[in-house]
């Protein structure tokens, strides 16, 4: 059968295996099938092949773009003020019901390896060895069920390849008379962006193109109301790593910005980190083609709903930023293709807005279960067949707990066309939030005029109308989801107190 044809509801009506592939911090910008001004320097020839032989989502967005939130959100379906996973610090307990264990029930044989980062053992799966925190780029230690007291076992290689060893090493011993749901998370491309010795020399003497914004240094040049993670951060770890001779927390040390101006700086820590991101984002698509070409070898592609994404997206020195966090578009968006050749069509592509907490609906959705009660998103498998959706999401509501003075905390609704965000600045006893306050702050952006958030028209005339509307949702939606700080005196009067001074 080909992926542009369409199976019977006989064919269809087989529990598939799912499979659901996800990296740290691999940003839309370094995938080649977004486009953007590295488009021509990916290496990615096995996310081409599934973006060929399924659906490429384009508006796919995360509720809280930092690692673990969103983890635990595409686990329970909940935004992080239901399941209380609100920053870096906080872990998703054993016991929480979560989407693998809801399949577990319904016969699933289920399974996580490699990146878990929720501190807790993972629950709801058969098997699982995973890093502990963070984890290490090279000779990894991962921990099961049998050894997590005594701290894991060491494995020899690369992060990437390892984990993709053990996949393929569970797939090919798990019990196959059962469904399986497999959930193989890498650790790259996060921060310090390692990658294998073999591709130590791919793009050497690439110079990268920039984007737009790069030399965006100030608040003062687009109308933002906050500084952001700005990239000299990145190369003073850099700097301090080679003064130190600590060559192994980087790769390609030692560095100097030695005699450099702000500029010449700045331009050479982008290429260097560019370099870095992209080598080790060409480590994952190599390992996702070893798992896709196993998938065809054993037979089980046709029957394997095949998933790639990341935990959120990340800024690649727009705005002059690194990191993630923010509700803006480069960290908000989660990359995202899907493979089902029973069910969608080849090459395709669709701008429907999805969020990470939909995930665990559309898994219990091929699985043939009803939505379990916990999960708060709703299946998309309507969207990725192409069929009308009465439900179509509109408007998406977005949170950031960890408050620090670059990166203030705020929510915000995102509209098909346009953004609001309220920068309230509170810590709000967030586990690991800076305890001082900043100044609030309203930003607004006319994604089609201004897609790459160049200047906040939070101010701007033509714009009020929309505002109003965008502000009567964002209050909607923050009481329809629960999320109104009830508990807390100060923050009931932070947003009443914004709209009164609203122009």
């Amino acid at each position: 059968m080909s992926g542009c044809e369409i199976a019977s509801d006989e064919y269809i009506s087989q529990k598939p295996n799912i499979l659901f592939i996800m990296s740290d911090d691999h940003t839309s910008q370094a995938w080649g099938i977004y486009g953007g001004v590295l488009a021509d320097h990916v290496r990615n020839e096995n996310i081409k092949r599934l973006a060929n032989e399924g659906m490429v989502l384009d508006n796919v967005f995360c509720t809280n773009s930092i690692c673990v939130p969103s983890r635990a959100s595409i686990l329970t379906g909940q935004y992080s003020h239901k399941n209380g996973v609100y920053t870096l610090s906080d872990s998703l307990h054993t016991s929480t019901p979560t989407i693998a264990g809801a399949l577990q029930k319904t016969g699933y044989e289920t399974a996580i390896i490699g990146k878990w980062h929720l501190k807790a053992q993972p629950g709801g799966f058969d098997h699982w060895e995973v890093l502990p925190g963070q984890g290490r780029y090279q000779n990894p230690i991962l921990r099961t069920r049998e050894n997590w007291s005594e701290g894991g076992k060491t494995y020899d290689g690369f992060s990437a390849d390892v984990i993709t060893d053990l996949s393929l090493d569970w797939l090919k011993d798990r019990n196959s008379e059962e469904p399986f749901f497999l959930m193989t998370h890498f650790k790259a491309t996060h921060e310090p962006f390692d990658y294998p010795e073999r591709l130590e020399h791919l793009y050497d003497g690439v110079e990268f193109p920039e984007p737009e914004s790069l030399y965006d240094f100030s608040p003062e040049t687009n109308g933002r109301t906050f500084l952001g993670q700005k990239l000299w951060i990145l190369g003073e770890r850099w700097v301090n790593a080679s003064r130190n001779k600590d060559y192994s927390r980087y790769p390609g040390l030692p560095f100097d910005l030695e005699g450099l101006d702000s500029i010449a700086a700045r331009k050479k820590i982008y290429q260097k980190f560019v370099r870095d991101f992209l080598r080790s984002g060409a480590a994952i698509d190599e390992n996702i083609g070893r798992i896709l070409d196993y998938l065809d070898e054993a037979g089980l592609a046709e029957n394997t709903v095949v998933i790639y994404t990341a935990d959120q997206g990340y800024f690649l020195g727009e705005h002059g930023m690194f990191d993630k966090r923010m509700m803006y578009e480069e960290a908000l968006r989660m990359p995202f293709v899907i493979r089902y050749p029973p069910e969608i069509k080849a090459g395709t592509r669709s701008d429907d807005m999805i969020l990470n907490i939909d995930f665990p609906a559309l898994f219990a959705d091929y699985a043939g279960m009803v939505k379990p009660d916990f999960v708060d998103g709703n299946s998309f498998r309507k969207n990725l067949r192409r069929e009308q959706d009465a439900n179509r999401r509109k408007e998406m509501y977005y949170r950031y707990w960890l408050h620090r003075a670059e990166r203030p905390a705020h929510f915000g609704v995102r509209s098909e066309r346009y953004k609001l965000i309220y920068f309230y600045g509170q810590p709000l006893q967030a586990t690991g939030a800076m305890a001082s306050t900043t100044e609030p702050g309203w930003e607004f952006y006319d994604l089609q005029e201004d897609p790459y958030e160049l200047h906040n028209a939070y101010y701007d005339d033509r714009y009020q109308a929309v505002i109003d509307s965008l502000t009567e949702a964002l209050v909607h939606l923050r009481e329809e989801l629960g999320d109104t700080d009830a508990e807390d005196e100060m923050m009931q009067s932070v947003l009443p107190e914004a709209l009164s001074t609203a122009p």
